[in-house]
Order: C-alpha cells, then sequence, then structure tokens
C-alpha cells in the first residue's frame, strides 16, 4: 500500500508539473518588440477602427470623440459568467497608461498581460493574434495619444473553475493561433487584404462563427451565424450562403458597411450599429476588400 501510495504521488505530481508547463503563459517574438517603438499614431487610426476598440472600451451608445474615451464597463453575459470589458485608456491607475510596448504586445497577439497571467478570451486576441507587426505597433503609437479615463474597472463574475485563468493555457493550444480560418481559399490581392481585415482586424469571426461547449469556434462553420454567445437572439449567417448574405451584391456590402442601411431597407442593430460606425470611418477600399472578401468564403447553411 505504501508503494502504491507513493506511486500515485509520483503520478500526481508529474501531473501538476506538465500541466504547469501546458499551460504557462507564452510571449510575443521578436519581430513584433523590434518595431513597437517606431509606430506610426496616425496610420494607427486606421487600425483602431477597423479593430473595434470603442465598441467594447468606449462607453455605451458613445458618439463622435466619446468615442475615444475607453474607460470600459461593458457587461458581457455569456455560459462561461459575466465579463466586463476593461478600461484601456491611457489613465496610469486604471487604464493602460503604466504599460510598457512589451505588455501591450504581449496582450494582443498572446493574451497575456503584465503580472504575466492568461486573458479570457472574451477579449478577442485570438483573432489579434493575427496582426502584423507594423500594425500593432501603429495602433499602439494611436492608443498613447488618447485622453486618460479615470473610470475604475469592474471584477468579472465567473463560478468556479473559471475563476482560475491557469487552464486557459489548455484552451490556448487548441484556438490561439496564426492560421487563417480560410487558408485554403486562393484570393486576389485586394480579397486578402479584406481577410485580414475581417479575420485579423475587425475579428468578426468572434461573434458571427459558432463555438463549441468550451468556446471554442467551430471551424466548419465559419461566419455562419448561430446563437449570440450573450444568450439573447441570433448572429446572422455572414457567408454567401441563401441563409445568410447571398443576396447581396459587393456593392451592397459596402454600402451597407458605410450607411447601416441594408438592401433590405432595413437598418443594423444592437451591438453592428457600433460595428458599421467603426467600419464606416476606413477608406473606401478596405469597405470594398471586405465585401470581396465575404462573396468569397464558403458558403454554409444557416442552422
Amino acid at each position: 500500500m505504501k508503494r502504491l501510495a507513493r506511486i500515485l504521488v509520483l503520478f500526481a505530481v508529474c501531473g501538476l508539473l506538465l500541466f504547469w508547463f501546458l499551460t504557462r503563459p507564452g510571449s510575443v517574438s521578436q519581430p513584433y518588440l523590434a518595431v513597437m517603438e517606431s509606430g506610426d499614431a496616425a496610420k494607427g487610426e486606421r487600425i483602431f477602427w477597423a479593430g473595434g476598440c470603442s465598441s467594447c472600451h468606449a462607453r455605451k451608445g458613445a458618439k463622435g470623440d466619446d468615442k475615444l474615451m475607453l474607460g470600459g464597463g461593458h457587461a458581457l453575459k455569456t455560459p462561461f459568467g459575466t465579463f466586463y470589458s476593461p478600461n484601456i485608456s491611457p489613465d496610469e491607475i486604471n487604464g493602460i497608461g503604466g504599460w510598457t510596448e512589451q505588455d501591450f504586445a504581449n496582450a494582443m497577439i498572446a493574451g497575456v498581460s503584465p503580472d504575466g497571467s492568461h486573458y479570457y478570451p472574451a477579449f478577442p486576441y485570438t483573432s489579434y493574434t493575427r496582426m502584423i507587426p507594423e500594425d500593432l505597433a501603429d495602433l499602439w503609437a494611436f492608443m498613447k495619444t488618447l485622453p486618460p479615463v479615470s473610470k475604475t474597472n469592474i471584477a468579472h463574475e465567473l463560478p468556479l473553475p473559471f475563476q482560475f485563468r491557469r487552464g486557459l493555457g489548455l484552451w490556448k493550444t487548441l484556438y490561439l493561433s496564426k492560421s487563417s480560418p480560410t487558408e485554403n481559399l486562393e484570393l486576389s490581392p485586394e480579397t486578402e487584404q479584406g481577410r485580414y481585415l475581417v479575420e485579423a482586424l475587425g475579428h468578426c469571426g468572434e461573434c458571427h462563427t459558432p463555438r463549441n461547449l468550451i468556446g471554442g469556434m467551430a471551424a466548419n462553420r465559419w461566419l455562419a451565424g448561430g446563437p449570440s454567445p450573450e444568450g439573447k437572439g441570433k448572429i446572422p449567417n455572414i457567408t454567401p450562403h441563401k441563409s445568410g448574405i447571398g443576396s447581396w451584391t459587393e456593392n451592397d456590402i459596402v454600402y451597407s458597411l458605410e450607411t447601416g442601411l441594408t438592401p433590405e431597407f432595413d437598418s443594423f442593430g444592437g451591438s453592428m450599429v457600433s460595428v458599421q460606425e467603426n467600419m464606416a470611418k476606413l477608406a473606401p477600399e478596405d469597405r470594398a476588400a471586405i465585401a470581396a472578401y465575404l462573396k468569397a468564403i464558403p458558403a454554409v447553411q444557416s442552422e
């Protein structure tokens, strides 16, 4: 019995060590760090709007310059608990004003906080991880120009075992990847730019792709819509299937992203209102690239 007990203890220790190794937080690679100090704030504004930062981190319903006040506080209710978007303004106490270039890069690309813990994937780093280093540097330069907001962060409301972040390291081994969900598609240069805007900066898949029981995106149903992650209503299918936006032309998509009006003489609602307002700030060629990509991806029927 003593020998068996020692063997069980040994297995337990080895298991814990393996778990600790597999769940260790990662960090960004050198190509990102090499350019972080050379970012261009003017170029970074485009990345800011394409990335939808204000949609989650400005106050609800913010308009105009208030969209640049990133005090956070939005509640995202999910099957795993309620997450609250943090203050990402340059405030040194409650925001990211005290962050270094590496802190910002680690957060955006690796989903790791300055204290070395995993961020929950309610923060869409699983999409942002596909950003190119120069765009990340430009975004960082722009973020530093924004007004500081002193708003205090709200703690997430999560049941056990989701309060323990370490296990997210295992989740990341499954779902944190720089690979494109549509990597087998051969696209034109314009459509390739649309892929980058949709899959990386715009993180459209985070809402428009259904998820499995552990919160991972269903790659075979890319952008096919499904139940809202907040538990109410449905997120629409934006693939070129007839149950999605198959009847929309590229010009229809461009016009909708610019104006918020659909070909059916309706208008966007809910969280898509803020997304559309962000898209309207992009250059026409960016919206055209997004439209070209959405018409080129595989058509998937809504469930």
